[in-house]
């Protein structure tokens, strides 16, 4: 069989052509009748190259072009390189159905990372399921997908759910001393379901949430979602978001007299992001001096792995960073496991390289297991995966991160992450 050689290419351009087209879902086959087992494991790349989530697209998209590299090096998957191509999530249902029809037609992809929103994940997990190509997202953390054999069992993901990131984010709050809390979110299933999480573990510390705010993802001006928080009079306020409107709904919330000058504000892995001071007002980039967040820890204590040492160098956010690693590498070691690049044997074989015999860090290393007849236990950049479900962890570590005076963002060391449960 001739071997495709090894590419990287980026669609998002494609996918933006095709909107008008995305939004009804059209069937291209199943499994091997899109012509897409061949013997060459294909990997597509979905990242926010557009949309709400651009700014993180780079920590999405670089962990998965160095677990490529390290793949290949090592002769690739089951003998062969990996085919590598991108393309566009756009933040939106409608842009990545359009970037996977087309990674699932003309590129035959097997595998694919991403999407980075829990919502856009929702909205294609249909065209996954019928065309049984496997995904796995770093980032999707709704409760919504947690259901049992979601996507028909083709969709899995390596960032612990909000179920478990809530009561992180509770906690930091609570041990603040604050007990009158403003819940601010966006009206999608990513927000509205950590709002209702965290709103439990809050009153389950003994606060009171004084203001339950949903704000529509798609606006531009939310002056009254945040004189609502100012008219409940909190002592600190949740603000689940992403960086483009979080930005705007801080700016509304300065404007109303409870910005994080005025009240403390406690934010998630969704404003995990440099650039959210220079979003808010890049003539003073103190403006969110003393705010705390909580996010997937980028290495967990306790976790000494190679990808750390090697993505720090590239200067990127570390923001889901290691879960978009670990994606790419479960993916590939499963497929070479199953020796072959059908998705179906792919996904049968997740928990094979996770439960196994001989613990492996590296492809080389957990390949050469493999080629001796080995079981292996794949001991990965975010999560040694000793507590997996059948699609998700059972446990997160979160760091808490800070902006101080100058804008900066930090992350506290390792004794102050909140593990859960």
């Amino acid at each position: 069989m001739a071997m495709k050689p090894i590419m990287k290419k980026t669609g998002s351009a494609v996918a933006i052509a095709c909107v008008a087209l995305a939004a009804v879902a059209v069937p291209v086959g199943a499994g091997g009748d899109r012509g897409n087992v061949d013997g060459t494991l294909v990997l597509g790349s979905l990242a926010p190259e557009t949309g709400d989530l651009s700014s993180i697209a780079q920590s999405l998209r670089v962990p998965v072009d160095i677990a490529i590299d390290e793949i290949n090096a090592a002769g690739g998957v089951n003998d062969t390189p990996v085919t590598y191509v991108t393309g566009d999530d756009g933040t939106d249902p409608e842009v990545a159905g359009a970037t996977i029809d087309r990674m699932l037609t003309s590129d035959l992809v097997d595998v694919m990372t991403g999407p980075a929103s829990s919502t856009t994940a929702l909205g294609v997990l249909d065209r996954i399921e019928t065309n049984q190509a496997l995904l796995c997202s770093g980032s999707n953390t709704s409760p919504a997908l947690s259901e049992k054999g979601i996507g028909g069992g083709f969709y899995l993901r390596t960032a612990p759910p909000d179920k478990l990131q809530a009561p992180a984010t509770a906690e930091i709050i609570l041990g603040d001393g604050n007990s009158n809390v403003a819940v601010v979110a966006l009206n999608d299933d990513y927000g509205q379901g950590y709002a209702k999480a965290i709103s439990k573990a809050l009153k389950r510390g003994g606060a009171k949430v004084v203001a339950n705010v949903a704000y529509d993802p798609e606006g531009d001006v939310f002056d009254s979602d945040a004189q609502e928080v100012a008219d409940a009079n909190p002592d600190a306020i949740a603000l689940i978001a992403f960086p483009d409107t979080g930005s705007k709904v801080i700016q509304a919330l300065i404007a109303a007299g409870v910005g994080p000058a005025d009240v403390p504000l406690y934010t998630t892995d969704g404003l995990d992001d440099s650039s959210i001071p220079e979003l808010v007002d890049p003539a003073n980039l103190g403006i969110m001096a003393g705010t705390k967040g909580t996010t997937p820890a980028a290495a967990p204590a306790g976790i000494e792995h190679p990808f750390a040492e090697v993505f720090a160098a590239t200067g990127v956010d570390t923001v889901f960073s290691s879960y978009y690693y670990d994606c790419a590498m479960i993916m590939a070691l499963a497929a070479e496991s199953a020796g072959t690049d059908d998705p179906v044997e792919i996904k049968a074989n997740i928990k094979k390289i996770l439960k196994g015999d001989v613990e492996c860090q590296t492809f080389a290393d957990c390949k050469e297991a493999l080629d001796a007849g080995d079981t292996i236990n794949y001991n990965g950049a975010a999560s040694e995966y000793a507590k997996f479900g059948a699609h998700e962890p059972k446990v997160g570590v979160y760091d808490v991160y800070t902006f101080d005076e100058a804008g900066e963002k930090s992350t506290l060391g390792e004794d102050a992450q909140i593990s859960v449960p």
